[in-house]
């Protein structure tokens, strides 16, 4: 596979997959690996990620599950060409799709409730927040600049089948937000699981599962640790990136 300049490929861990990522644009979080630890994708079920950037999560995902397709929607042009590169590289032709589009535009690229499962890793920031360089790739991923919250979740909604399950991972700080606007759209709040950096630091992400149409009842997960000490990962962690396999 022909790396670009400033490319390189990465090792996941997972069945031998590898990705391709640019350092000096945006290379993947451990947002996104948690979330592909949280979310459940059953035997032949179909996946759509809504702002995939690289494909790193429709390729865990593929790697972890049985799920039958999974599908990575992406509206920067560079990320939708990298993210195919890595299908092709990983030899997924058959169970990945990367869809260049616009999240805001969702409906209109795919059928109605047609998905069982959906993920998105969105931008955390509003325009009132953080500091940003529009439409630069870092700044698109971080801020909300092409889409917000509430397109997100509204797109989610349309294309989730009845009783289908969307998994999310944001900022603790927009959480009130996040399940109103959750429920605005007929998504009911099933899980939550707060991630803390340290055992005695404050929580800095939140992975949260809904489902469409589903009865209210909320369980919260005992919480994630991420390092045990300074440079050293959880055993949980190790086991998400699939370090222990």
């Amino acid at each position: 596979m022909e790396l670009k300049k400033g490319e390189r490929i990465d090792e996941l861990h997972r069945n031998g997959y590898r990705i391709i990522q640019n350092t000096g644009k945006f290379c993947f979080g451990i947002d996104a690996v948690l979330l592909t630890g949280f979310a459940v994708v059953k035997e032949k079920e179909t996946v759509l990620d809504l702002g995939t950037g690289t494909g790193i999560i429709p390729i865990l995902l593929e790697a972890k599950t049985k799920g039958n397709h999974f599908t990575g929607l992406e509206i920067q042009e560079e990320s939708v060409e990298m993210a195919d590169r890595s299908v092709k590289l990983n030899c997924l032709e058959d169970k990945i799709s990367i869809v260049k589009g616009d999240i805001k535009e969702a409906v209109k690229l795919f059928p109605l409730s047609s998905f069982d499962v959906i993920t998105s890793n969105p931008p955390y920031m509003n325009n009132k927040n953080g500091i940003k360089n529009d439409l630069q790739p870092k700044s698109i991923a971080r801020h909300e600049i092409l889409c917000t919250l509430d397109d997100v979740i509204k797109n989610t909604a349309s294309l989730l089948k009845v009783g289908g399950r969307f998994y999310m991972v944001h900022r603790p700080s927009r959480l009130p937000e996040i399940i109103v606007t959750l429920k605005k759209y007929k998504l009911e709040p099933k899980r939550i699981r707060l991630v803390h950096p340290y055992i005695d630091k404050e929580p800095n992400m939140v992975l949260i599962e809904s489902v469409r149409h589903g009865k209210p009842l909320l369980k919260v997960e005992p919480p994630l640790i991420v390092y045990e000490s300074v440079g050293k990962y959880t055993d949980e962690i190790y086991d998400i990136y699939g370090y222990n396999q």
